[in-house]
């Protein structure tokens, strides 16, 4: 049978970016199919209004919505995100949210891969060991540092993952003088400060320009091509190649299968909103976490009844975000001799320091040797409209305008730096966290949208609370005032994982250990979908990595 192409890929983002250049560098015909729009870096401004109070680079809630179930009362209640305005898309373009991360790059540690093995079950989780280990990710996670573009400077520390290059490919991207307060603090109490890697490139190469420090990262997108997106770092080069069309506007709302149940072509709406179907050798969603969920129980056939891959009612269980919390401090200015705060008032370079002294933890308060995290430091974003809504209630909850907040504002800028961090830790795999479609609630297209439970683990809290001690003693060392913090088990809906865990009883997983769908033999998921534990950090280097190990798969396959 004639067919389309060699290979569809739906979704464009990091976990399906690897699979797009590495098959079309085979020499194999790869369409990518992408709901939102294509854009470039002559797209991409430093815009606070385009980048997080206007839906510009994510759909309007109007058009496109979740409905989200959180515990009330004791019961679960769903809301329509258009009604809450709790926004759960990243990122919805060619290249998916990685035009719009802050790079923060981890490794997960071999434990990571065996957590039910390493430190036992815990009750009310769905703990589970990856049917792969560390060591076979390791080559990937290596490839992804010279692909991507990785820039940092490796430091031995007591709980580093072996490496098989003995540094990154580029060195790291400048560094703020806040460091010096952070290594300071951190040595004195007898800490590991570690430089923290980042997707981003230091120096120019292969057409993408370096960083430019504009103290605008996080959440914009790159207008130099130094963030290592899925766009800028990879489809730009699939697509020169001649063997990979991106199809942008192009939203699949089904995948049909036949009786053997093999997916025998994706149904998509174009730019203009009219049904379309290509069909392909092998499939591959890539949709994010949520909505390759959404898509697959959407997807029903003769040997696929409850959506493809759902025979054992797998598909969308298991449900990861990353768990922890965050604090700040303020470093006064007028503590400091007047070419110390000169150097702190510096904008634009980053401060690539992290913590992982807690990853492992022994402590009687956790009954013995536990799981524990990582704390990762920033520099407060710079954005004059969101720090305005931060002061513009007083402690008496009495709206300030004008020229008070004028008065605050100018306080805000003038007077300190502001330091965060932010703790990673594992979000438990429970029950009470999946993707459902809703029976009531449908997008532009009329197809249903995902229903989103957020349950989270109380471990997960009580981990988190842990950490989060240890990191206020650091903060209060290097000397900030104002020091505040908070553990939650509110969800990052920009850290978000799993739903079809790969395994190998496929009782109980939705992938084997290739990543391919049970039961249906030409269907692959390469985004962060397969992961059946989190780890302690970002996402985005084990979900790129495991894209090309996937890739590779396929590319034997066909």
């Amino acid at each position: 049978m004639e067919r389309d192409y060699d290979v569809c890929v739906i979704g464009s983002g990091a976990g399906g970016g690897p699979v797009a250049l590495t098959l079309a560098q085979a020499g194999y015909s790869v369409l990518v199919l992408e709901k939102g729009p294509w854009f470039t870096e002559q797209d991409f401004y430093k815009d606070e209004l385009a980048c997080c109070r206007r839906s510009v680079y994510t759909p309007s809630l109007e058009d496109e919505q979740h409905v989200i179930e959180d515990l009330l009362d004791g019961d679960w209640v769903g809301e329509a995100t258009s009604e809450s305005g709790w926004d759960f898309w990243n990122g919805n373009c060619v290249g998916g949210s990685s035009n719009f991360m802050s790079g923060f790059f981890y490794r997960l540690k071999p434990e990571d891969f065996r957590l039910r093995s390493e430190f036992g079950p815990v009750e009310g989780a769905n703990v589970a060991d990856w049917p792969i280990s560390y060591a076979d990710l390791e080559p990937w996670y290596t490839l992804v540092e010279k692909e991507v573009g990785i820039s940092g400077r490796f430091v031995d520390h007591p709980f580093a993952e072996p490496r098989s290059m003995p540094d990154f490919p580029m060195p790291p991207t400048r560094e703020h003088p806040v460091v010096d307060y952070i290594d300071r603090a951190c040595r004195k109490l007898d800490l590991h400060p570690l430089p923290t890697p980042r997707a981003i490139l230091s120096r120019s190469r292969d057409g993408r320009g370096s960083c430019a420090y504009s103290g605008y990262c996080g959440s914009y997108g790159c207008s130099t091509g130094a963030k290592g997106s899925a766009r800028a770092a990879l489809l730009d080069r699939a697509a020169a190649t001649g063997k990979c069309e991106i199809r942008a506007h192009a939203k699949v709302y089904r995948l049909a299968s036949d009786a053997r149940g093999r997916v025998t072509g994706a149904h998509y709406y174009d730019a203009e909103d009219q049904a379309q179907v290509v069909t392909a050798r092998l499939f591959v969603v890539a949709c994010q976490a949520i909505e390759t969920s959404r898509l697959l129980l959407a997807s029903v056939g003769p040997k696929h009844p409850q959506g493809l891959g759902n025979n054992r009612g797998q598909v969308g269980k298991n449900l990861l975000f990353s768990a922890g919390g965050s604090g700040s401090g303020d470093l006064e200015y007028a503590d400091l001799d007047v070419d110390a705060a000169a150097a702190l008032k510096t904008r634009g370079p980053f401060v690539n320091r992290g913590l992982q002294d807690w990853y492992f933890l022994d402590d009687k308060a956790f009954g013995g040797r536990a799981k524990g995290g990582t704390v990762d430091f920033l520099l407060s974003h710079p954005n004059p409209i969101g720090r305005a809504m931060g002061e513009k209630w007083d402690a008496d909850d009495r709206l300030v305008w004008g020229k008070p907040l004028q008065q605050r504002l100018k306080s805000v800028f003038t007077t300190a730096q502001h330091l965060r961090y932010e703790i990673f830790c594992d979000w438990l795999p429970n029950d009470n966290c999946f993707v459902d479609l809703d029976s009531a609630v449908r997008d532009k297209w009329n197809t249903p949208v995902a229903k989103v439970r957020i349950g989270y683990h109380e471990h997960d809290l009580k981990v988190g609370r842990y950490i989060n001690e240890r990191a206020l003693r650091v903060m209060e060392t290097l000397g900030a005032k104002n020091i505040h913090s908070g553990i939650s088990g509110a969800p990052p809906q920009n850290l978000v994982a799993g739903g079809c865990r790969f395994g190998k009883d496929p009782a109980t997983s939705v992938l084997d250990a290739d990543c391919r769908v049970h039961d249906a033999e030409n269907l692959y998921i390469s985004d962060g979908s397969f992961m059946p534990t989190g780890g302690s950090v970002p996402y985005t280097w084990t979900i790129y990595a495991n894209a090309f190990r996937v890739a590779e798969r396929i590319r034997s396959a066909l």
